[in-house]
């Protein structure tokens, strides 16, 4: 696809972005409802591990066919479709709730639900925007999408906790289908352009295509190996997130406020971690960068596993520090690949290695729940932290790791232009 290098105006693409940072909002505060609820319903990490499994499970396995979807299909309808079938979904739950019909299992299904239409919407949107917006304008869209969702992170627990301790559930979850409807009205009348038809003849190459991108992977020992070590971050980092909340109840022995502090901690360390890389620009080599951030995030982990419960206090620091360096960690990832591999392969490779790395999240999910449930959340985020120290350090010591940007590997043949 070329690149938009026409003159785009910004206001049908601004009138889209603002409605669905309102129905972000209305989401994000859904979300730490849904987990608040289930912590005092059952305080079981289990419980909790499942649900974050539930709502994760349809981005990862559906991620290689929903970008090849929003390909052929009209994007304004994909996100029309996602942001509907999330609104009724939750819409549906409130009048349960309200109905005193309460069940887990009826809050698991609305979590898949809303995985499944972020694992479509998301996607729909990104590859709207650079037909929307001029390629002048990226760099701008690019900042209000951090700056958002900097603010999501640190606004919406905070939020979320004043709204548990005002409003039962059923009608949190109205709030979240009120911030919908400005997205769905907006998607009803705004255009948003479709792509280029691609020849019906070149769509037969989409598995031979996936194919040279497992195998343009698999060769390269330096990136097989760095997926490993993200792989591990996602399997140890996936259930310290998701067993926050009962680390709260259980060993602080605080509520939705004192969740809500931690959870914004992360976010104000990712806001910092992004402006004072965007500052520095790390070591000479991005891996090195990434590395000793990963073992800060090691010890981040530790510190929250390790201190005592009346030092509340230290356990947020623990986890702006999470957030802080998760920042290099995330980002370096992504610059290395992007430095690295041939800009013909970039868009598959990427999202292979990225979708790669976040298949351990189930697993790390469902070992965590039972062992938090027998031996208490703390042991996770000791061992979990103790295990990524040591694998930062043995990943700086990894010669295939270290000097994977001078180890370009060229593109399959007939690949290297695009």
């Amino acid at each position: 696809m070329a690149k938009n290098e026409v003159e785009q105006p910004l206001g049908p693409f601004l009138l889209i972005w603002s409605s669905q940072a309102v129905s972000l909002l209305g989401s994000s505060l859904v979300s730490f409802a849904l987990i608040w609820w289930l912590t005092e319903s059952t305080g079981s990490g289990t419980i909790l591990a499942v649900a974050t499994i539930v709502t994760i499970m349809p981005r990862l396995v559906l991620s290689p066919i929903i970008g090849t979807l929003v390909d052929r299909w009209p994007r304004r309808l994909i996100m029309l479709g996602a942001d509907s079938l999330t609104a009724v979904a939750t819409l549906l739950l409130a009048l349960l709730f309200s109905l005193n019909i309460q069940s887990i299992y009826l809050v698991y299904v609305l979590m898949f639900v809303r995985g499944l239409g972020t694992a479509f919407h998301g996607p729909a949107m990104i590859a709207s925007t650079s037909l929307m917006v001029a390629e002048k304008h990226f760099s701008r869209v690019a900042g209000l999408n951090n700056a958002l969702r900097g603010a999501m992170s640190i606004l919406a627990p905070l939020a979320g906790a004043l709204l548990v301790e005002l409003l039962p559930l059923h009608l949190i979850l109205a709030v979240d289908v009120l911030s919908a409807l400005p997205a769905i009205g907006t998607l009803l009348f705004v255009v948003v352009p479709q792509p280029a038809k691609v020849d019906p003849s070149a769509t037969a190459s989409i598995l031979t295509e996936l194919k040279e991108g497992v195998k343009y992977i698999t060769s390269w020992r330096g990136l097989m190996l760095l997926i490993g070590v993200y792989a591990m971050v996602h399997f140890l980092l996936a259930p310290a997130t998701a067993l926050m909340p009962l680390l709260v109840t259980d060993y602080f022995g605080g509520g939705a406020l004192q969740l809500a502090w931690m959870q914004s901690a992360t976010g104000v360390g990712l806001v910092a971690g992004g402006l004072f890389l965007g500052v520095w620009g790390g070591f000479e080599r991005r891996m090195a960068t990434a590395m000793v951030a990963l073992a800060f995030m090691g010890l981040g982990m530790i510190l929250i596993g390790l201190v005592p419960p009346a030092w509340f206090g230290l356990a947020v620091a623990g986890m702006f520090l999470i957030g802080f360096t998760l920042s290099f960690v995330t980002s370096l990832r992504l610059a290395v690949l992007q430095a690295v591999v041939p800009p013909a392969i970039q868009g598959r490779v990427i999202t292979m290695v990225l979708s790669a790395t976040a298949l351990t999240d189930p697993f790390g999910l469902a070992l965590a729940g039972p062992l938090s449930d027998s031996v208490g959340v703390r042991t996770w985020y000791l061992l979990g932290g103790l295990i990524t120290v040591v694998v930062a350090v043995g990943a700086l010591y990894a010669p295939a790791i270290m000097a994977i940007e001078d180890q370009v590997v060229p593109a399959p043949a007939g690949k290297e232009m695009l």
